[in-house]
């Protein structure tokens, strides 16, 4: 059910890839929705995690690696962390 929302949410809406930019933009609470993959840092994780409850939003951790989330994004690159 996940994937299909994340594959929704890119038709719709801009992306925001990486962990620096998503906590940048979480702590401004300027995002609605974060999606997780499944090989992504615990730190990272935590840190999104506190703050995404600070501001009430929606963290949702995905059963893919970031190898597959790169390719789903169509971009050449991993990605570990995607907010909209």
């Amino acid at each position: 059910m996940t994937i299909e929302d994340l594959k929704k949410d890119l038709k719709t809406k801009k992306p925001i890839f990486g962990s620096d930019r998503v906590i940048k933009e979480l702590k401004i609470g300027k995002l609605n929705k974060i999606y997780l993959a499944s090989n992504c840092k615990d730190e990272i994780k935590a840190d999104i995690k506190h703050y995404a409850k600070l501001s009430d939003i929606k963290v949702i951790e995905l059963e893919e690696t970031n190898e597959d989330l790169g390719v789903i994004c169509k971009k050449p690159f991993n990605i570990s962390v995607i907010s909209f």
